[in-house]
């Protein structure tokens, strides 16, 4: 039998060896546990933890129309990078991922470009031209590959509409995702509504214009009993209504960022276009709902809503900025700071990153159970390295801790048995 063994790692708090059958997984053996062959062909991976392969729900490639912010090439780089195995790209393209030409031609892209990996799964438009105003084919974008559909970043205003997207996307046994966001309570705004919307005579977004439409999604998902998800939550009266759902077992699954889980509004004090991202960074007491909500599973998901661009439109005044920060490079090494911090484990981590968003999306994720595919992770939770352009695999830069040091950091990724990246 052919083996490969990566030694000396830890798994769940104890340390052992990993063993590989090709691309299988063979199984993990203690340090109490039997020898293994002097033969054995190994990666010495002293001290790093074993987390599975990520998943990423809710990403923007860009490509195509705007490849000069990000191709799916570069991009699935950075998430190989940053942990990600798997990531669902929106249909915020130009042309719009509304027909089953633009997902094939996604795919396509991905393949020529990663081979091996990470994977792309195409989120299909909800809405023609994301319009909010006919359905976009659904059924054609199910059969070209599409794995969720999403209006991303366009909430769609029409209830009516909307519950019909809903219940024709549970026909074809896929899930909507929806941008939980009022237009008409948010139009113009750029920044959180409050003390530092006043402060820098900024338009603001009230935390309503959220919780408002999360409400809209919760009755109707009651009613239907058909589940939604909601994409990037952000705020304190959001995480209530997506609790009293649950406890009345309402189908309702929800996102959150790691933008939203370590920065408030604090930080565009300075007009730091770096951090306007939609949702706005909330208050402090919301990311603290937030932290709490990951934790006990109110929120099932960290995606990263990853969103690139380039460095000379981030370099305007704020209000003329997009909205957007790059993620997939620091997502796991920002999510790290919680648990340094005792606010999460690691294994909430590969929960709130693999397993949970694999089991909602139908997925793959590694559970490290003999026969299944070897995805998974080396982490190294002491490696410091430092956020500059050119340690960015993305080809957007535009992230608020640029010029910070995080510490931990993914050392070697490997898909089906093959690294995809290996550091040491």
């Amino acid at each position: 039998m052919a083996y490969t063994y990566i030694f000396n790692l830890v798994l769940n708090q104890e340390s052992g060896t990993l063993i590989l059958d090709r691309d299988k997984i063979e199984g993990f053996i203690s340090d109490s546990g039997k020898k293994i062959s002097a033969e054995a062909k190994g990666l010495d991976a002293r001290g790093c933890h074993l987390m599975p392969s990520l998943i990423d729900v809710h990403v923007h490639l860009r490509e195509p129309g705007f490849e000069y912010k990000e191709d799916i090439s570069s991009g699935l780089a950075a998430a190989a990078s940053g942990g990600f195995g798997r990531v669902m790209a929106m249909a915020n393209t130009e042309p719009v991922n509304d027909n089953a030409a633009i997902t094939r031609f996604m795919l396509a892209q991905a393949e020529k470009a990663h081979p091996l990996g990470p994977f792309v799964y195409p989120v299909g438009a909800l809405t023609r031209g994301l319009q909010g105003r006919e359905l976009a084919p659904l059924a054609e974008l199910a059969l070209a590959g599409c794995k969720a559909f999403s209006n991303d970043g366009i909430g769609v205003m029409d209830n009516e509409l909307f519950r019909r997207a809903v219940e024709y996307a549970s026909d074809l046994n896929l899930l909507v995702i929806d941008h939980c966001e009022d237009h008409y309570l948010s139009s113009g705004g750029v920044v959180n509504e409050g003390r530092i919307s006043n402060y820098l005579g900024l338009k603001g977004i009230p935390d309503v214009a959220e919780s408002l439409q999360v409400s809209r999604d919760v009755l109707l998902a009651a009613y239907l009993n058909t589940p939604i998800h909601l994409a990037h939550i952000s705020c304190e009266a959001s995480v209530e209504l997506i609790y009293r759902a649950k406890q009345k077992s309402i189908p309702i699954s929800a996102e959150t960022c790691p933008h939203y889980l370590l920065w408030d509004e604090n930080l565009v004090k300075n007009y730091n276009t770096l951090a306007k991202v939609n949702p706005p960074l909330r208050t402090r007491s919301d990311v603290l709902a937030l932290r709490q909500a990951v934790s006990e599973q109110v929120i099932d998901i960290v995606a990263t809503d990853h969103a690139p661009h380039a460095d000379f439109e981030k370099e305007v005044p704020f209000a003329q900025a997009p909205n957007g920060i790059s993620g997939l490079d620091t997502a796991l090494s920002l999510c790290l700071r919680l648990v340094n911090r005792k606010i999460l484990k690691l294994d909430d981590l590969s929960r709130l990153m693999a397993s949970a968003p694999a089991r909602i999306f139908g997925l793959p994720a590694c559970e490290f159970i003999r026969g299944q595919p070897a995805d998974f992770i080396l982490v190294d939770l002491e490696q410091d390295w430092k956020v500059e352009p050119d340690t960015l695999v993305s080809r957007g830069k535009n992230t608020p801790c640029l010029g910070e040091k995080l510490e931990g950091r993914v050392m070697a990724h490997f898909l089906n048995g093959t690294p995809v990246v290996n550091r040491f």
